[in-house]
């Protein structure tokens, strides 16, 4: 699996780094943790189960509806869960002001520990500085990247977004694209802004912004094809989630564009595209991965004092290039709902 460079101005700390620790404090008992999901989602990746004290973590994303994207975040999440005898409270909005009433809502049930996602990160400062002034740890994952420090988290997951685009840009010239239409579904979104500015960077044909309602399917369809009907030189379609993805592949057939897909993320719907041709590459993140290490991270920091990333260094969950080249074998994970 192809992987784009480490960044040079930020440090990198290795997965294996931020999860060796967690190995020596596993317990052979059999302490309950998060649930039948939970248990369902780490019956193959958890070695055993920790008997440390019971400990509650909400994790609070800006999950849309219907995004499937954060149904693996949210698995990884209970994987680490079952595992570390966590009750785990999970809810989603993307709306920042909703996201700031929940980290309230969080404190007000007196958690352990906070999860959250910072893609507005300015609506959400406040509500993070009343966490920590309550004593609760946060930590941050997916989105955010240049601004989780600056609120005082304890440690980041994810992936460079500016990196990860720049990545897409330059395998679009290697793939000989001319003309790209990045579709943003949701303005204002730090990481997804991010992507495209990456994508443009670097891309040496013409680049193009497409603003839709991420939370209207019928409509986003609609938006890119009628963008495709108006202008028959966009040869690539970027989209930045696997479900858009899917739709980009319909508006193309339906405005006879010959146009393209290539996307940021995974997931198994797109699995079968990717084997036939019909979206040329997936950018995969490892949202799993995200979930898992954020509730790992805060039980390590619970319970022996672990500080991933050392406080100062994102943890970084990718990028790594999924095609028809290796498909076959992310694959598996990724209709196993994992990757």
């Amino acid at each position: 699996m192809d992987r784009t460079p480490r960044p040079r101005s930020r440090g990198f700390v290795p997965l294996a780094a931020a999860c060796a620790a967690a190995a020596t404090l596993l317990a052979a008992g059999c302490s309950s943790a998060g649930g039948k999901q939970a248990e369902e989602g780490g019956k193959n990746a958890a070695a055993g189960k920790a008997s440390t004290p019971r400990m509650k973590v909400a994790l609070i994303t800006h999950a849309a509806a219907g995004d499937t994207f954060w149904d693996i975040v949210r698995k990884g999440a209970e994987t680490a869960a079952a595992k570390d005898n966590v009750e785990l409270v999970y809810s989603g909005k993307p709306e920042a002001g909703d996201q700031a009433n929940m980290i309230q809502n969080a404190i007000d049930q007196k958690v352990d520990g906070i999860a959250v996602t910072l893609a507005k990160p300015d609506a959400l400062k406040s509500a993070v500085a009343k966490a920590r002034k309550a004593g609760i740890p946060v930590v941050a994952l997916n989105a955010g990247l240049d601004h989780w420090k600056e609120a005082g988290i304890l440690s980041y997951f994810g992936q460079d977004e500016s990196i990860a685009g720049e990545a897409f840009g330059k395998k679009l010239n290697a793939l000989g694209a001319e003309h790209t239409v990045c579709v943003i579904q949701e303005q204002g979104h730090v990481a997804l802004e991010a992507r495209c500015a990456g994508v443009k960077k670097t891309f040496k044909g013409k680049t193009e912004t497409l603003y839709v309602n991420g939370t209207d399917m019928p409509s986003v369809k609609s938006t890119i094809e009628a963008k495709l009907r108006g202008d028959r030189s966009i040869d690539y379609v970027t989209t930045l989630g696997a479900p858009f993805a899917v739709t980009a592949v319909e508006s193309a057939g339906d405005a006879g564009s010959d146009a393209k897909v290539a996307t940021f993320d995974l997931n198994k719907e797109l699995v079968s595209h990717l084997e036939d041709g019909s979206i040329a590459f997936a950018v995969d993140q490892q949202p799993y991965l995200q979930g898992y290490l954020a509730v790992d991270a805060l039980w390590l920091h619970r319970t022996n004092g672990n500080h991933s990333g050392g406080g100062e260094e994102p943890v970084l969950t990718g990028p790594a290039f999924v095609d028809a080249s290796n498909v076959d074998t992310i694959g598996e994970y990724a209709r196993k709902g994992t990757r």
